[in-house]
């Protein structure tokens, strides 16, 4: 998916939280959130579409667990490449 990226906040060195963007579109506003696991929520558009993920714990959250909540959002898998950064967080 284009425009994708994961943006992850840290604070002293140690992982505070991360984002997953799954657009790039600007002006795009988050109207409801809903908890789809365990440290992650979806954030939605005024359309219904989902705009992005809160890992509210990137170090607890695994790779898979976000596949997963991406598959219940029906968006486009993601790769490892993608994620490496949750990987090594």
């Amino acid at each position: 998916m284009k425009d994708r990226y994961l943006e992850i906040t840290f604070r002293k060195g140690k992982p505070l939280a991360a984002y997953l963007y799954l657009t790039g579109k600007k002006g795009v506003q988050c109207v409801k959130a809903i908890k789809i696991d365990e440290g992650l929520i979806a954030d939605y558009d005024q359309n219904g579409v989902p705009v992005g993920v809160e890992i509210v714990s990137p170090a607890t959250t695994s790779v898979q667990q976000i596949k997963d909540a991406l598959e219940k959002l029906r968006v486009e898998p993601i790769s490892e490449n993608e994620l490496a950064p949750i990987n090594g967080v």
